[in-house]
């Protein structure tokens, strides 16, 4: 599920790939519906290939976003009301406990709570990738 949800570098929010067209992609904004196109020079990354450095190997994005969801029983967090950086890390060691406390900064953990939020937002809650998907997902061919 997270494999076609992007993120672009420099545009706010997250995206939903719709097509791919010569030397670009068709995105869709998940606040908004808004189309537009994302070109080979925007640095674009799938929430998919996305994984959090942990003190063993790093966990995958929809790992700890399902993580996120239990913790929250589905609901939004309000990262405002965590507190200061002291604080979202402590939360965020309560949702991934073995996470590397040097590698991963109070900024990354905001921003993968405000993606945890604005998917949330948009109805997109089933995170972990099912094992058909992943099979489907790697018979298909790469289309360039």
């Amino acid at each position: 599920m997270l494999k076609n949800i992007l993120s672009i570098a420099g545009r706010p929010g997250l995206f939903r790939l719709v097509n791919r067209g010569k030397n670009m992609l068709i995105v869709e904004s998940i606040v908004n519906g808004k189309r537009t196109p994302a070109y080979a020079h925007d640095k674009v990354i799938s929430l998919g290939d996305i994984s959090i450095y942990t003190e063993e190997e790093d966990t995958p994005l929809s790992t700890v976003l399902e993580a996120v969801k239990t913790k929250q029983a589905g609901e939004p967090v309000d990262i405002k009301g965590l507190g200061g950086d002291a604080q979202i890390r402590e939360y965020f060691g309560e949702v991934l406990p073995t996470f590397d406390r040097e590698r991963v900064y109070t900024t990354d953990i905001k921003k993968l709570l405000s993606w945890y939020n604005l998917l949330i937002a948009a109805g997109i809650t089933d995170f972990a990738e099912t094992e058909a998907e992943e099979k489907e997902e790697n018979e298909t061919p790469a289309a360039e």
